[in-house]
């Protein structure tokens, strides 16, 4: 059974300035997630899932869903706002959506194979699918555990100059197993190592090297299971916070300390770049350049 590709493609753009998710970078109008559609069908992906909002359904499959056709099945979940356990509902005035985590949940009805999930304006790099897919493709372990994978990139390679990022940090046993993961909401490039600066009085000094998840994860359809038994848990504590997001790391991290996960780290050296910031475009579109120059990716994906 071939691994699925779910793309995280819902978010609002608020500190780029629009939907980042079908702007151009490449030099025949692809945007950033095109490569990553690319890289996965050459890696052995059997089907593409995308996340996306109604608000911009028509707009996404024009520019981005119709141009697959031929190439790989494509489908199609919506994150919304107002998708909650009951419950519970909408604080007023909430406009933000609730992460990654009750994005990926979206796709409940509809992933039943393994998965990776990703989003969908980061480039990541061919090597890294290469190395999830065939993650993917081996048969786990019946040991009565969870097995995922993370593909996890160094920190250094994924700093933004144009301002703070969010990051998970990873803790990595020496058997390559994923140990824990922190969020950090605020990191910047400090000299010879990076700062978190949530507390800006108070900052808090990450390694360069440190092994850092970039939302490239390896799934089974047992996650959907711990998301539905998990959300309302989450909700009770964070759900009146105005900004409040449940984050897929916060869920693993759970699971591993829990004993009912494992996730194997899928070390990669390939770049990962994105655009989190407008100013991220120009460096973006110019290593894209770069990698059709030199062969990586013909002029045109599809």
């Amino acid at each position: 059974m071939k691994p699925t590709l779910v793309v995280l493609a819902a978010g609002m753009g608020s500190r780029y300035g629009g939907l980042k998710q079908v702007d151009p970078v490449g030099p025949s109008g692809e945007a950033i997630g095109d490569y990553s559609v690319f890289d996965a069908v050459r890696a052995g992906f059997g089907k593409v899932v995308f996340i996306i909002r109604h608000d911009f359904e028509a707009e996404f499959k024009e520019k981005i869903g119709k141009k697959y056709e031929g190439v790989i099945p494509v489908d199609y979940c919506y994150q919304d706002i107002n998708d909650l356990p009951a419950p519970y509902t909408v604080p007023a005035g909430r406009t933000k959506p609730w992460g990654t985590a009750h994005a990926t949940r979206a796709a409940r009805d509809i992933v039943k194979e393994p998965f990776a999930v990703i989003n969908a304006d980061d480039f990541y790099g061919r090597d890294a699918f290469e190395r999830l897919a065939k993650f993917l493709s081996s048969p786990a372990a019946a040991d009565g555990k969870l097995h995922f994978a993370m593909v996890g990139y160094r920190l250094s390679s994924t700093l933004s100059e144009n301002g703070s990022v969010a990051r998970g940090i990873c803790t990595v046993g020496d058997d390559g197993e994923l140990l824990g993961v922190k969020e950090m909401t605020k990191l910047v490039r400090a000299g010879d190592v990076a700062e978190n600066r949530e507390d800006e009085a108070n900052p808090v000094k990450v390694p360069l090297d440190a092994r850092v998840s970039m939302n490239l994860w390896g799934f089974t359809p047992g996650l959907f299971d711990e998301l539905a038994e998990r959300f309302p848990k989450w909700l009770a504590q964070n759900g009146a916070k105005e900004k409040s997001e449940w984050y897929i790391p916060f869920v693993v991290d759970e699971l591993i300390k829990e004993g009912k996960a494992d996730c194997k780290v899928l070390p990669t050296e390939s770049r990962w770049f994105g655009v989190t910031y407008r100013e991220d475009k120009p460096f973006v579109t110019g290593e894209i350049a770069k990698l059709v120059e030199s062969g990586e990716y013909p002029n045109k994906l599809f």
